[in-house]
């Protein structure tokens, strides 16, 4: 799975860095996940709580990782951490959980979210949500196979018209003269109550936090990623979380926090407030575009980790998925993860395939959190120009804040987390296979 970085041009900046980070993360989840959010938490207060919280726990997961994105600048990123600090079973385990759950899960919710929004705007039936957002996932990948430079367009233009939507509902909703009041603490303080709701918050914000630790795999083509990758993972999810805060104090402006809960497009409902019908397709348009862009973020990634693995034969069918097509696309690393996505897209619950990725990766970013304090001490000769600051508190922080996503999720949902452990584990009994066959 590890690609060697000899060859690559280093010819990536800080900003570039920068904008990677706050282009990856910022995608559908700030449009969408209010309604999971103040499902959740019931009030506007907590709901803010789960997005303050959300990114603080990412910063400090950023300013962990950064120490290892700065010590190992190879291309490959959290792949590479693993596998210097456990071994190639665990780096192994996280291809194998991208490949089955995490990419396309991401896929699969993504559309259907690209799905909601498409009948939001045009009006028609909810029964063609599948068929859209099948439609769309399919658009997507075909797209990719036509090669990177298109797949490339269609993100450059996509994260410009992700932007316009964003600062609209930002400025015009911070100035809407309503009478919505903020009820910032919910009736009932029970500490075990809200500790529930503010967790199953805290993991739908997330999904919206989700994409900044892929920043590490392109150390490897920085200029100077010992210097500028720690700055860009830290300074872009700051700015991340402070957008996050504004456009729900926003979002808090124009409908109350039991209404955005209950609406599965809640920017396009507070739009249509704002600027009426003709304003308010405007903005859901640009929100489209957003949501198409990011579904093809995930997928020009997505696609590149089966193949990484057939290269080294650690996937059935490895000698077929690591083809590529005439375009130096991995097409049937492709359609197998489109394969996935589809089965994934007729369950048609966005909120429960989110969770489902968000636990099962957090999984690894968690133990990723831990390999810095492994390889500190298993390599305390390792060249590092950054350090985690603070240490152990900011590390600690990370680890604290993933133990309790993945046990929350495990007690709040035990049936989709165990579908998560389920498909991961599958790739077990195909590792030790492959490996039998290695040293045979």
């Amino acid at each position: 799975m590890e690609e060697t970085s000899k060859g690559l041009k280093k010819e990536l900046s800080f900003f570039t860095a920068l904008t990677i980070v706050m282009g990856t993360v910022i995608g559908s989840g700030v449009f969408f996940k209010p309604e999971a959010v103040y499902q959740a938490t019931e009030t506007a207060g907590l709901g803010l709580a789960a997005w303050l919280l959300g990114g603080l726990i990412t910063i400090c997961g950023g300013l962990t990782t950064a120490e290892l994105s700065a010590a190992i600048p190879e291309t490959g990123g959290m792949v590479v951490y693993l596998r210097r600090a456990y071994g190639p079973l665990v780096s192994y385990l996280l291809g194998w959980a991208q490949t089955m759950v995490y990419f396309p899960a991401n896929i699969a919710a993504l559309s259907i979210i690209f799905a909601t929004q498409a009948i939001n705007l045009t009006g028609l039936d909810s029964q063609y949500t599948i068929p859209i957002a099948i439609a769309a996932a399919v658009l997507i990948i075909v797209t990719n196979l036509m090669g990177t430079q298109q797949a490339g367009r269609l993100q450059s233009v996509a994260t410009v018209a992700k932007m316009v939507p964003l600062f609209v509902i930002i400025i015009f909703g911070l100035l809407y003269q309503g009478d919505v009041q903020f009820q910032l603490l919910p009736e009932n303080l029970a500490p075990t109550s809200t500790i529930s709701k503010l967790g199953t918050g805290l993991v739908a914000t997330l999904f919206a936090y989700d994409g900044w630790i892929n920043v590490g795999a392109i150390a490897g083509e920085m200029k100077d990623p010992k210097k500028d990758l720690p700055k860009a993972i830290v300074a872009g999810l700051t700015a991340v979380m402070g957008i996050y805060i504004l456009i729900n104090l926003a979002y808090l402006q124009v409908m109350p926090a039991a209404a955005l809960g209950a609406t599965p497009t809640p920017a396009a409902d507070v739009a249509h407030l704002i600027f009426g019908d003709a304003g308010g397709k405007l903005v859901t348009i640009g929100i489209l575009i957003s949501v198409f862009g990011t579904i093809n973020g995930y997928t020009m990634t997505g696609i590149r980790v089966p193949y990484a693995m057939a290269l080294n034969n650690e996937l059935p069918f490895s000698n077929q998925l690591k083809k590529l097509n005439r375009q130096q696309v991995p097409a049937n690393s492709a359609i197998l993860l489109l394969l996935i996505a589809v089965i994934m897209i007729f369950t048609g619950q966005y909120n429960q395939l989110t969770d489902l990725l968000i636990f099962v990766i957090w999984i690894f970013y968690t133990l990723v959190f831990v390999a810095v304090f492994i390889l500190r001490k298993k390599e305390p000769d390792l060249v590092r120009p950054y350090k985690a600051p603070l240490y152990p508190i900011i590390p600690l922080i990370a680890i604290i804040g993933g133990c309790f996503i993945v046990v929350n999720t495990l007690l709040t949902q035990p049936v989709n987390t165990a579908l998560g452990i389920f498909l991961t584990a599958i790739g077990l009994p195909i590792y030790f296979y492959k490996q039998k066959k290695k040293t045979a």
